[in-house]
Order: structure tokens, then C-alpha cells, then sequence
């Protein structure tokens, strides 16, 4: 365990690859296994860290407020058809659910995964650690700490295992594909309505989502409501800086040997793997299908960027994008599914 907490820090710092979550998480992992340290006992730093942030759900709704800040949801509101490529990603989610229940007491019984386990495994394919923990903790798995390992490992290494699925799924040509970045200007009034009506509808279809949602459209009322600045700012950085280091510092504390060397701990990572392989992979299919309806006209591409894991798929995008066109730009579109 020390060295896989070394190998994500090297990683995170040599290699540049999610710096920000794999270095703390990394430091987290070699705290918690240091013979006789004392820190994941009840009383030490890891173990407070993780009754009040991790099992209070309190670290992925603050994280939640500053993503929504950060967010501009005038991509989404300006190209409305980029919903449908984040909708195709979902089946991340419940192709690796399905996978879990059958592997365990659906099926085959192969694994200890109840029906909850499976459903706790099965949000992995979001791509979104804040949404894993809450998940987790709300179903009550007894996985929850590899569950939110695997979630946020795997986000950190989005770099790595998008990029090869996007190549085998789309031809140069498609990956070529410019795609215009003039698009019908969203009034301050509409990007201020939004997060209201979301809370609400979320409210009224899904009340269990309220607290990640509400959040969220919490966060970028402050950045789009144009009186909170100094409020959205604070969200953005220090806040979100803040708990991102407690939380990586509490996540990979989570990692203890006893704990991760265990057979289902083992398949959580590989249906993790699998989880955001088949969301990608689902997001890029659909995005040639949007390729295909809409005369040529959309980029394949931008349906990776339909899981979660926001900032961070976008930015593979435009990466992949630019490797295949140096005039490809497609950040704001990715950002929008």
C-alpha cells in the first residue's frame, strides 16, 4: 500500500496526471498504512476527518457548491442537444450495476455484493466522486470506502483511459470535425432562472438528489447572480482548495491494507474500470449518431466529455481534438454535455 500511495504521488507530480486529487489522495494512503501511526484509530486525523466529512456527506456538498460556481452552464443552455450525450454516458452506471448484481447475489454469487453494493458500485460509472460518497453513504454499502477510492482514482486517470477508447470509437476524420464556437447568446436572466428551476424540479421528481443538486445550482446562483463576486470567488478557490485537501487526505486514508486486499475489493476497481469505459464509450457511440443526424455537423468526440468528471473530460477532449486538428476547439462544446 505505501507504494501505491508513492506511485500516485509520482504520478500526480512527475507526470502531471490529476496533480491535484492523486497527491493528496497518495499522501492519504501512506498515512493510513505507517506501522503503528495511529491516524485512521478513533481520535486521529484521518479517522475525524472522515466521520465529519465522509459519513456526514458535508465533503462532497461544499466540493458540490464550488464546482457550481465554477460552472458555465451557458454551453448547455446555448447547444440544449449536448444533454442527450450526458444521458448516453449513464449507461456506465447502469451497465456496471447490472454487472455487480449479477457477479453477486443476483446471479452467479461469486462476490459478497448485495443489491445495495450493486447499486453503490454501479455510481462509479459517474465519473463523479462527490456524487460516489453520497451515494455510498446513503445506501449504506459496507464498500463505501473502495467505492469512493475507485471513484476518485479513476477520475484522476481520466487522462489515461479516455484517450484510447475516443481513437478506437471515431475515425481521423470525425476527430477532425471543427465545430463552430458562435452560439445564441443566454441572457443574465435565463442563467439566473436556471439553477432556481433545477432545485426545483429536482425537488419535485427527485427529492433524494436535492442536497447534490441543490448544492450545485447553489453554487453557480452565486456566480451568475452578479452581485455575489466576492462569494463566488471564495467558492471557487479557497473553499473548494481547502476541502479537496482534506478530502484527498481523507479518501486515500480510507485505503488500508486490511481493507483493499480483499477479492471484492479487487473486482470494485476492475467494474470501475469497466464503468467508465462502457460511459465513455456509450457518450462517443451517441455522439456519432448526433454526427450522422446532423449532417456531419457535431464531433464525436465531445460525447467523452458526457460523464462527470468535470473539469477534467472536457479537457481530454480538447486535448484529443486539437491532437487530430490544431484549429479543433472543442472545450465549450465538451463542456456542455
Amino acid at each position: 500500500m505505501l507504494g501505491l500511495g508513492g506511485l500516485l504521488i509520482y504520478l500526480g507530480i512527475a507526470k502531471q496526471v490529476e496533480p491535484v486529487l492523486l497527491v493528496p489522495i497518495g499522501t492519504g494512503i501512506i498515512l493510513a498504512n505507517i506501522p503503528l501511526g495511529g491516524l485512521t484509530d478513533a481520535g486521529g486525523l484521518l479517522a475525524v476527518l472522515r466521520k465529519a466529512g465522509i459519513d456526514t456527506e458535508l465533503f462532497p456538498l461544499l466540493i458540490f457548491i464550488g464546482v457550481g460556481a465554477m460552472i458555465d452552464f451557458g454551453s448547455l443552455l446555448q447547444r440544449p442537444y449536448t444533454v442527450f450525450l450526458g444521458a448516453a454516458a449513464q449507461f456506465g452506471i447502469f451497465g456496471t450495476f447490472f454487472l455487480a448484481y449479477f457477479v453477486g447475489d443476483g446471479g452467479l454469487r461469486l462476490f459478497d455484493f448485495s443489491f445495495k453494493d450493486a447499486v453503490a458500485i454501479g455510481i462509479i460509472g459517474s465519473a463523479d466522486g462527490p456524487t460516489s460518497i453520497y451515494v455510498a453513504t446513503l445506501v449504506g454499502t459496507k464498500y463505501a470506502p473502495s467505492i469512493v477510492v475507485a471513484a476518485y482514482s479513476y477520475m484522476a486517470l481520466v487522462p489515461i483511459i479516455q484517450p484510447p477508447i475516443m481513437r478506437a470509437l471515431t475515425t481521423d476524420v470525425e476527430r477532425r470535425l471543427v465545430m463552430p464556437a458562435r452560439a445564441p447568446k443566454v441572457s443574465r436572466r435565463t442563467r439566473v432562472v436556471f439553477p432556481i428551476v433545477t432545485i426545483l424540479v429536482t425537488g419535485l421528481i427527485a427529492p433524494k438528489a436535492t442536497p447534490l443538486i441543490g448544492t450545485l445550482m447553489f453554487g453557480n446562483l452565486l456566480r451568475e447572480s452578479g452581485v455575489l463576486e466576492r462569494l463566488s470567488q471564495a467558492a471557487q478557490n479557497e473553499m473548494t482548495n481547502i476541502v479537496t485537501i482534506l478530502l484527498g487526505l481523507t479518501v486515500g486514508g480510507m485505503m488500508e491494507a486490511r481493507d483493499f486486499l480483499r477479492p471484492e475489493t479487487i473486482m470494485i476497481y476492475v467494474m470501475g474500470v469497466v464503468a467508465f469505459a462502457v460511459g465513455t464509450a456509450a457518450g462517443v457511440i451517441f455522439g456519432k449518431v448526433m454526427y450522422l443526424a446532423s449532417g456531419k455537423k457535431i464531433n464525436p468526440l465531445i460525447g467523452a466529455a458526457g460523464i462527470s468528471a468535470f473539469p477534467m473530460c472536457a479537457r481530454v477532449v480538447q486535448k484529443v481534438g486539437l491532437e487530430a486538428n490544431p484549429h479543433n476547439h472543442l472545450l465549450m462544446h465538451a463542456a456542455g454535455a
